[in-house]
């Protein structure tokens, strides 16, 4: 108990807590230490780590397994201070002291901070507190690594297709097939980016399906030999359904990336990686599912952002700025010109009423928006408002059944007449 009276605080603090570092930059910080009484310090460590680790258990075997990525040791040193005896720091009550560090993390891959369900991938600075006679006393505080993945590399830029046919039967008796093609133009994506999935279906079995897609997270974590794979859908899209004997075609239809981590796929324990899975319900016999591969990198490049940036602008803008006409350049104003010829009672009443006119009236005297042209895409309804075949992703495929489906749409933006006429009293 003694020992935590002495030492009022001792903390890690870096230069820039909010900052998320990369391969090659530094990260610096400093050690601050308190006292409540006089104490005396033999030297003040720190050590920096990165590590990926992985620990589940399999029965009565544990499976562990652990890799480093950072790895670094210093003995810190004050300036200015005074010291004593075999050259250590005399420390007082009221003084901050403050212990710089700095160092350097590892070119080359790295692994990005990382929390699952089976593993982690954590860095952390370390220090150490040693003094004669007691303990040494530590304290650790964590900072983010991300590994920059670049999308734009000729490999992520290439586009992904895939085609798959899978034969129906009940009760042993063929009962046609059904068929999925789809392609999508690249394989990176970063967060923001709309997916556009290209997509054929044929159905010429007996039963009504229903195409679907969605975005999958893969965490895959290895130790002892053994392997734990653990998987997540993320966002997903579905469309019409489709009858037996017809045909559908998706051209263009997007899905949203969401904010995710990046892909982690150069680390040998821990692997995290992203599909897009185009499937179609089949009810009563397993699904008919393509899995293209995904990329999520850390660093998009303009023509990947381009049309997603555009979309979500145009969508922030209101009615109103989309709608406000712009007066005439030249147009005669014979109000403005009939000022200078009246009192100036009557000037600042005239001008203060005809500002306010010319400036809310075209505001509010508009009629209300068409609700197609406001409303992004992305809120429109995805699905038919024809009842569909029960939607589970179970493992157990259920029987035809129908539902109709709740819609929730969003409202339309505000209009009323009131602030109209409220205007046209003051005017």
């Amino acid at each position: 108990m003694v020992m935590f009276k002495k030492i009022k605080s001792f903390e890690v603090v870096f230069n820039d807590p909010e900052k998320v570092y990369g391969s090659g930059e530094k990260v610096a910080g400093r050690v601050v230490v308190e006292v409540c009484e006089v104490t005396r310090v033999k030297a003040v460590r720190i050590l920096a780590c990165g590590v990926a680790k992985v620990l589940w258990m399999q029965g009565s075997q544990q499976c562990k397994q652990t890799s480093e990525y950072l790895r670094f040791e210093d003995t810190l040193l004050l300036e200015d201070q005074p010291t004593g005896e075999n050259e250590m720091v005399i420390m007082r009550p009221g003084n901050k002291y403050e212990y710089k560090f700095g160092f350097e993390l590892p070119q080359g891959p790295l692994g990005t901070s990382f929390k699952g369900k089976y593993g982690c991938v954590d860095y952390w600075v370390k220090a150490f507190l040693d003094r004669p006679s007691q303990p040494t006393q530590e304290t650790k505080k964590f900072f983010e690594v991300m590994d920059l993945v670049d999308v734009n590399t000729p490999d992520l830029m290439a586009p992904v297709s895939a085609k798959k046919e899978k034969k129906v039967s009940c009760m042993f008796i063929p009962d046609g097939q059904v068929s999925v093609s789809a392609r999508i133009d690249r394989k990176g994506f970063c967060e923001g980016d709309e997916i556009s999935i290209h997509a054929d279906f044929e159905n010429t079995c007996s039963r009504i399906v229903v195409p679907k897609a969605a975005i999958v997270a893969r965490h895959t974590y290895l130790a002892n030999g053994q392997t734990k794979v653990l998987t997540q859908k993320l966002s997903s899209v579905r469309g019409n359904h489709i009858i037996s004997g017809t045909c559908a075609s998706w051209r263009g239809k997007s899905l949203r990336v969401q904010k995710i981590r990046p892909s982690i796929l150069g680390c040998n324990i821990l692997r995290v990686e992203y599909s897009l899975l185009i499937y179609v319900s089949v009810p009563g016999s397993k699904k008919v599912i393509l899995d293209l591969p995904l990329v999520i990198g850390s660093r998009s490049g303009l023509s990947s952002r381009t049309s997603s940036m555009a979309s979500r602008t145009s969508s922030e803008m209101s009615w109103i700025d989309l709608n406000i006409p712009d007066t005439p350049e030249g147009e005669p104003d014979l109000i403005m010109f009939l000022l200078p010829f009246w009192p100036a009672w009557v000037c600042e009443i005239v001008t203060v009423r005809h500002f306010l006119a010319k400036l809310l009236m075209p505001m509010f005297s508009l009629a209300p928006p068409c609700y197609m042209d406001i409303i992004p895409e992305d809120h429109r309804l995805e699905s038919p408002t024809t009842p569909l075949l029960d939607d589970t992703d179970g493992s157990q495929d259920s029987p035809i059944f129908m539902y109709a489906p709740e819609f929730k749409f969003m409202p339309p933006p505000t209009y009323t007449e009131v602030i109209i006429a409220i205007l046209q009293i003051v005017l």
